[in-house]
């Protein structure tokens, strides 16, 4: 027997490299679906093991229904959700609807129930107080349960339905729910009800929902970083801040910028590893390893700027990672001068790609997390 062929190695970055591409389906979607199974319920007394369900963007697709029971005037159905190849923190919930006839009742009422969060912050789009569940899934769970439920409607009752999520709480915990101001669960999510791999536009949405929540609260000022550790560098730092300020855009800087600028923000401040400190030098929107590497040309010359030696800055250049100049430099104690050059650098490629009235700084944090280098820039107009 011939053993298998070892795996090839293939660098972070290299886009060769194989992904899943199966699409999945949002919150939204499936809350959709449960709600129509149920109602479906009341309307013919059993809950279907599959339903085909309207999607936001207008396509209808079937969905497996789990837990249908009906108990006159109460139907009960469930929607688990799959992600596809881009599984978040909801995949795998229970999407559960709970819908009841009304008698004499007017239209359809909606609510969010166990383990879907509260607003309580302005700027969401939403009414504070209300469930997190946003305007086109809102509609689209009404629309599908008006098509399900139209005989119950035309009877003259009204239909009640219920959307909860069974440890909905806990999920919330990996989400930027609670920063946003959504408390005690998830948010029912989704403009298409499908979920594309690696697109990560929930991920891309909370980041401009958090900067308009800053913007209702009236902070002028916004710390855009890139994951945990830089935020908590950035809150050691500029500790005078709300919490409502501190975003975590990962790789959306594009998008962290020009909501910032549309909310008239005007001081911008970016923490980052010496990485995507490198990749935002560079100019790109997104900084996730997929879209683009390093380009290790820019730190070598930083290397050469700062009296790095000539046989150091040519390993930089052949290098795999950012992380082996910030390493080597750090040895030489030259820790400081690189992050303040790639710091200088990414002052002026931000200003170049976002202009406008706004104060620029950038904070380079080292990979524990602590402070290297915070650089202002003033405004320029």
């Amino acid at each position: 027997m011939s053993e298998p062929d070892a795996p090839q190695k293939i660098r972070k970055g290299d886009v060769k490299r194989q992904r899943g591409n199966r699409t999945g389906f949002s919150t939204g979607a499936n809350s959709a679906a449960a709600a129509r199974a149920a109602t479906l319920g009341l309307v013919e007394g059993r809950v279907p093991e599959q339903v085909e369900c309207l999607l936001p963007n207008g396509q209808r697709v079937m969905f497996n229904i789990v837990d249908g029971h009906v108990s006159d005037p109460l139907a009960h159905a469930v929607s688990i959700k799959d992600a596809g190849d881009d599984p978040d923190a909801t995949n795998g919930a229970h999407l559960t609807a709970d819908v009841r006839r009304i008698p004499g009742g007017n239209g359809i009422a909606l609510f969010g129930g166990a383990g879907i969060g509260t607003v309580t912050k302005p700027g969401l789009g939403l009414e504070v107080g209300n469930a997190a569940i946003n305007p086109v899934p809102c509609r689209n769970i009404i629309d599908n349960v008006r098509e399900a439920g139209m005989a119950v409607l035309e009877a003259g009752d009204g239909i009640e339905v219920i959307i909860s999520v069974p440890g909905g709480d806990e999920m919330a915990k990996k989400t930027l729910n609670a920063r946003l101001g959504i408390l005690g669960g998830i948010s029912i999510l989704g403009t298409t009800g499908i979920v594309r791999p690696y697109s990560t536009a929930a991920f891309r949405a909370s980041v401009v929902q958090a900067v308009e929540v800053a913007a209702a609260q009236g902070q002028k000022s916004v710390v855009f970083t890139t994951g945990g550790r830089t935020e908590k560098c950035a809150m050691r730092v500029f500790s005078q801040l709300d919490e409502s300020c501190f975003v975590q855009m990962g790789d959306f800087v594009k998008a962290a910028f020009q909501s910032a600028l549309k909310n008239k923000m005007e001081h911008i401040i970016v923490g980052a590893m010496v990485g995507k400190l490198t990749k935002i030098a560079q100019g790109l929107s997104v900084t996730h390893a997929w879209k683009e590497e390093v380009d290790r040309d820019l730190i070598a010359e930083a290397a050469i700027e700062i009296g790095a030696p000539t046989e150091l800055v040519e390993e930089i250049r052949a290098a795999e990672t950012a992380r082996f100049a910030a390493e080597k430099l750090a040895a030489m104690g030259l820790s400081v001068a690189l992050h303040r050059a790639l710091a200088q650098r990414a002052l002026i490629t931000l200003r170049t790609k976002y202009p406008g009235p706004h104060k620029l700084t950038v904070l380079a944090c080292d990979f524990e997390g602590k402070p290297i280098v915070t650089l202002d820039e003033d405004a320029h107009g």
